[in-house]
């Protein structure tokens, strides 16, 4: 009798110790996880700092094209204001200007944070707020352009931006353009950069709207984001 008590007191011992174990690791996955979500991509951290120029000529710097491609540069990790009013999906399928994808944006007015306007920057590294060094040198672009639509027409942003972001590590200069007011048709849209001193620029693109003009919220998306 005592022989089989001290066989199951083993057992579940052992199980116990297993559950713990479990536990930890359980755990542990989660802040690994919670620790590489803030963290750049290798894309990202191999180009941190990079000049895009070569031999004083500058290429097409892409910050968009198709979800996942390649080629895209910058996080679109900067949700600002009432960030909770927002919804992103940067592999929307229906009528993209080029590729087979494009960015839908959907910002429903609800002022979720209390803010009553909402935007988004893209960043580099993800999350800089100008707190610590990156961004890249694209020194020789003279401009950015990009396509964006409405879904509905009518929706108005109040501002797209280059640059902007202050702090320790800011941005060497800033540019943008807006109010802009979107139709249902595809259109391309400029933001000029001569004269500007890109020798630093962490936010590489940016949007911001409000509720004021955009009172029923607003759904638009935005398509081939390039530096030119």
């Amino acid at each position: 009798m005592e022989k089989n008590f001290f066989v199951v007191f083993l057992a579940l011992a052992v199980a116990l110790s297993g559950c713990a174990k479990s536990e930890d690791q359980k755990t542990d996955t989660v802040a690994a996880r919670e620790s590489a979500a803030d963290q750049p991509t290798a894309m990202e951290s191999e180009n941190t700092g990079a000049k895009i120029s070569e031999n004083g000529s500058f290429r097409i710097f892409r910050i968009y094209t198709d979800g996942n491609a390649p080629d895209n540069h910058y996080i679109p990790s900067g949700w600002m204001g009432d960030y909770g009013d927002i919804k992103y999906n940067d592999k929307f399928m229906q009528n993209p200007h080029s590729g087979t994808t494009s960015i839908q944006i959907i910002y429903n007015g609800k002022a979720a944070q209390g803010a009553r306007w909402a935007g988004i920057y893209w960043q580099n590294p993800p999350n800089n707020w100008g707190t610590r060094p990156g961004g890249y040198d694209l020194t020789g672009a003279k401009k950015l352009t990009f396509w964006a639509r409405g879904d509905k027409g009518g929706e108005r942003i109040e501002e797209f931006k280059v640059g902007g972001i202050t702090g320790e590590y800011a941005d060497s200069d800033v540019a943008g353009i807006g109010p802009v007011v979107l139709t249902t048709e595809w259109q391309e849209f400029t933001i000029d950069l001569e004269g500007k001193d890109l020798s630093s620029i962490s936010g590489g693109f940016c949007w911001a709207t409000n509720i004021d003009v955009n009172p029923q919220g607003a759904t638009f998306y935005l398509d081939d984001i390039q530096y030119e």
